[in-house]
């Protein structure tokens, strides 16, 4: 008999650059039997996975334990009854944040990040764009202010990666980390001394 996962977790993957972020978190949390997810990838993310990996994309909706169409507002994920312990859109496009920031629920992957809001439970998004205008931080400010943690892939170099995989294995259990789920791929700052 097994036991119900502790987590229940909504991953979405936009259409920004960097959906190895989205792939590399569903393949560390298929490994966890404690953490059930709930996957939903964007128009633009399909064409990102198809250009910037050599992934096929069943494979990678193969590592969910539910996928949601996007188009599909009637999905569980789209009500606050159905209990998650919040939701990660990783990588974010800056209209995934420009649409979650104004509650534009048009599509699933909105309305998903916008039950998180409402119900007061974690969410994380991945902004993935640089530089930054005026309007992105407006943004970033407004979904910080409704609960939301904005959270760039930005590379920590003190775990002295080697190869990419180090690199997005860092964001990865950076991003997990937020939902108190450690995949024990990245080693955290243990401190060091800096008086001379």
């Amino acid at each position: 008999m097994t036991s119900a996962p502790i987590h229940r977790l909504v991953v979405a993957i936009s259409g920004a650059s960097g959906a190895v972020y989205g792939i590399r978190t569903l393949e560390v949390l298929a490994e966890r039997p404690d953490v059930e997810t709930h996957l939903i990838v964007s128009d633009g993310a399909r064409a990102t996975i198809a250009h910037e990996t050599d992934r096929e994309l069943e494979e990678i909706l193969g590592l969910a334990d539910h996928v949601h169409d996007i188009k599909n507002l009637g999905a569980p994920i789209a009500s606050g009854s159905f209990t998650t312990s919040g939701m990660v859109v990783i990588p974010c496009s800056i209209k995934s944040l420009s649409a979650i920031a104004n509650s534009f629920n048009d599509n699933l992957l909105v309305r998903a990040a916008d039950v998180s809001l409402k119900e007061r439970r974690r969410l994380v998004l991945v902004v993935r764009e640089t530089p930054l205008n005026l309007t992105h931080l407006r943004l970033a400010t407004e979904v910080t202010m409704a609960g939301a943690v904005v959270l760039p892939p930005v590379p920590a170099f003190y775990t002295h990666p080697r190869e990419i995989v180090d690199i997005v294995d860092q964001t990865v259990a950076k991003v997990l980390s937020q939902f108190s789920i450690d995949v024990g791929v990245a080693s955290r700052w243990e401190g060091i001394d800096l008086t001379l």
